[in-house]
């Protein structure tokens, strides 16, 4: 024995909080309503000196974190959208999925959507644009708000009662047919609850329309696919019976 003791070095600070901890506030400062920042909103979202915030950027920016918009602003980098892909559970969904969402484009030719909760959004893991002409806000990686799509109603619908009470406490009005009415919204998601999907009408973007079911793995609601459309009255049972085909498919290879 020598008797030298091995003192591990304590994390690098610079004066709150680790460095670590700095840059994951500055990735932090984004959000559905923030998606481009300045340097200057960077830093004060995140509470941090902007000289702070500059070095950190830098660093996030060479990794690939994040990236600069035309106007020299900053937007959340490829490499995080491509690194949260490796989460097995989004990774496993959106593989066992990818063929079961190619027949159904096959058979509606419509914009087809694979969707799973993030908080209090929709998040986009799979898309695949139909051939009307839909105007159409999703991409993959979009987090949209889940009381004005289909994949986020039946999302909703299936969550816990504290993620309804937060989403119904600040309700957004996307277009002039979006339902900002906290005891309305309550009604339409008891509704998918029973009927087994949900659909929206110009809600997210005036001139689309949606209907959507969700996946089940053992039982557990864990996504939702949905498919967008110009109009859906008189088409809405055939498109639900083709949804819940699709649905069960993936359930099954989930399940397997």
């Amino acid at each position: 024995m020598s008797g030298v003791t091995h003192v591990s070095s304590p994390p690098e600070t610079t004066g709150r909080g680790t460095v670590t901890m700095r840059a994951l506030s500055l990735l932090g400062a984004f959000d559905e309503r923030h998606r481009r920042l300045t340097l200057t909103e960077m830093a004060a979202r995140a509470s941090l000196p902007v000289p702070t915030a500059h070095r950190l950027v830098g660093d996030l920016v060479a990794w690939g974190a994040l990236t600069r918009d035309p106007e020299g602003r900053y937007v959340v980098g490829r490499r995080l959208w491509d690194l949260g892909l490796l989460s097995p559970v989004q990774r496993g969904l959106r593989d066992v999925a990818s063929p079961y969402l190619h027949d159904l484009y096959g058979t509606t030719r419509a914009t087809v959507h694979l969707a799973v909760r993030d908080r209090g959004h929709a998040l986009y893991l799979d898309r695949l644009a139909g051939h009307s002409s839909v105007p159409a806000v999703s991409s993959v990686g979009a987090r949209l708000p889940l009381h004005a799509t289909g994949v986020g109603k039946v999302l909703l619908a299936h969550a816990p009662e504290q993620v309804r009470v937060e989403v119904m406490a600040s309700l957004q009005r996307l277009t002039a047919y979006t339902i900002t009415q906290p005891a309305r919204l309550r009604a339409q998601l008891d509704q998918v609850e029973r009927n087994g999907y949900a659909v929206t009408y110009e809600e997210m973007t005036l001139g689309a329309c949606s209907v959507a079911v969700p996946v089940r793995r053992r039982g557990e609601v864990v996504a939702a696919i949905g498919i967008v459309l110009p109009r859906l009255e008189a088409t809405i049972q055939r498109h639900v019976a083709a949804l819940e085909v699709t649905a069960r498919g993936i359930g099954r290879g989930l399940d397997g």
